[in-house]
């Protein structure tokens, strides 16, 4: 396979060392300081584009690539109130996207187990829920894609919560904001981000009722997990049209 990668900082370079290991070819690098490369003619003969970038940016680089004709992964979050227009896109050329909040194996059980159990927890009621999200200080963007995908999944299974609200003392980036979780409605999830040190990703889910408490907790350890995730759609998505998640990989 001939993949591109986008967004050349930490994830990428473990993105290309797994790529390598795996005996693939990188025929592209783009970074901040060749963006103006990212275009159809370096496009031509890449299999798979592999986009980790940033909030701002990566509207566009998908974009591009699905415009080039090329096969695209993304994992960047934070922008996704446009995803539904690249969905179109991507149908209308008969293009390639993959696109996960977390490519991270033990984070997409988390997905199924958290689905499962608020549907569980919604036939039963009398819990609240509150998700808590931990990562290092250079994320971007707040709360984390994977903790919105949690709070999706508390939505989606329990009739009584609609909405989430984000509780993030000193990020300025967070969506829905609310400055004091205890004031957040009964209808709502709320969910509470910190950016610390050099935290890859601690995300936790509480079920808390009067009488006791269930909690599901992720932890990654490293980026490889997600790098190597990433790279494994890029492998699916090679060859293939239309639009894929995590769910039709584990499939």
């Amino acid at each position: 396979m001939k993949a591109a990668i986008i967004g050349y900082g930490k994830m990428g370079r473990e993105i290309e060392r797994i790529l390598r290991e795996r005996g693939h070819e990188v025929a592209l690098t783009i970074d901040a300081d060749n963006a103006s490369d990212l275009d159809a003619e370096h496009l031509e003969g890449i299999d798979v584009a592999i986009e980790f970038t940033t909030p701002a940016t990566a509207y566009a680089n998908i974009r591009t690539c699905l415009e080039a004709g090329t096969a695209v992964v993304s994992g960047t979050t934070g922008w996704t109130d446009r995803l539904a227009e690249l969905q179109a896109l991507c149908r209308e050329r008969g293009g390639a996207l993959f696109y996960a909040s977390n490519f991270s194996l033990g984070v997409n059980l988390l997905f199924r187990l958290n689905r499962r159990l608020a549907e569980l927890v919604g036939s039963v009621g009398g819990y609240q829920v509150r998700i808590d999200e931990v990562h290092h200080t250079q994320k971007k963007d707040a709360p984390s894609g994977t903790a919105i995908t949690l709070a999706e999944g508390v939505i989606a299974g329990m009739p009584d919560k609609r909405e989430w609200v984000n509780y993030a003392p000193g990020i300025d980036c967070s969506a829905h904001r609310i400055d004091d979780p205890a004031a957040a409605a009964s209808n709502q999830v709320v969910i509470g981000s910190v950016r610390e040190g050099a935290v890859p990703g601690i995300h936790t889910v509480r079920y808390e009722s009067e009488d006791d408490c269930l909690e599901l907790r992720h932890e990654t350890k490293n980026r490889r997990s997600l790098a190597l995730g990433a790279v494994v759609a890029a492998e699916f998505l090679a060859g293939k049209r239309g639009i894929y998640t995590m769910d039709d990989l584990l499939k």
